[in-house]
């Protein structure tokens, strides 16, 4: 316990991802992680594996990864999945797949889950886990090619992304806009505050 009138220090906030998208979504809450350290882990879906499971076990895991290499600090960790049924659509390895993916999402229902991991120094962890639910229009052979032709299915879950281009063909959300982008802003919020590292 400090001195009377001191202001306890807090952790260090480490993001344990290499995305763009999660550090911009964070920089919207005034959120700015004292270091981006991408923890690599194997994403690829254990046999019957869910999506649901599938995200949840990959956040903890980046997660213990990054608290391992820094135990004093608070390390955030968060996986997205994108799920058709019990399928799960990852990362497109290439053009083909990528208009593969959008094919399958075309006219139909998806799920988007992120999980969200939090491990603190001492070893505990806090999670959370959202789910959006989108449709797209169904979508013409044009469309998919002009999607696939912007790139913009590279590295991401699904094949899309939503606050690009994609989001002109999302004829129903219910849930988390930003989940969708990769981190759902309100639980992540709802994290660090319980955390004691955001002001309640």
């Amino acid at each position: 316990m400090g001195a009377p009138g001191t202001v306890p220090t807090r952790p260090d906030l480490i993001l344990a991802s290499s995305s763009p998208r999660r550090l911009d979504l964070l920089g919207r809450i005034g959120v700015t992680p004292d270091r981006v350290q991408p923890m690599e882990v194997d994403e690829t879906p254990l046999k019957t594996e869910l999506p649901r499971a599938l995200a949840i076990r990959l956040a903890a895991a980046k997660a213990m990864a990054g608290a391992a290499l820094m135990p004093d600090a608070l390390v955030l960790a968060a996986d997205t999945v994108v799920g058709l049924g019990r399928r799960i659509l990852g990362k497109p390895a290439d053009e083909a797949e990528a208009a593969r993916f959008l094919g399958l999402l075309s006219g139909r229902r998806h799920r988007v889950m992120t999980a969200v991991c939090l491990a603190h120094p001492g070893g505990r962890r806090t999670a959370r886990l959202v789910t959006t639910i989108l449709a797209f229009q169904r979508l013409t052979p044009a469309q998919i090619d002009d999607h696939v032709a912007s790139g913009e299915w590279r590295g991401v879950a699904g094949g899309y992304q939503i606050q690009k281009r994609a989001e002109m063909y999302v004829r129903f959300l219910s849930g988390s806009h930003s989940n969708v982008v990769g981190l759902p802003l309100f639980e992540t919020t709802q994290l660090l505050r319980g955390a004691g590292w955001l002001r309640p």
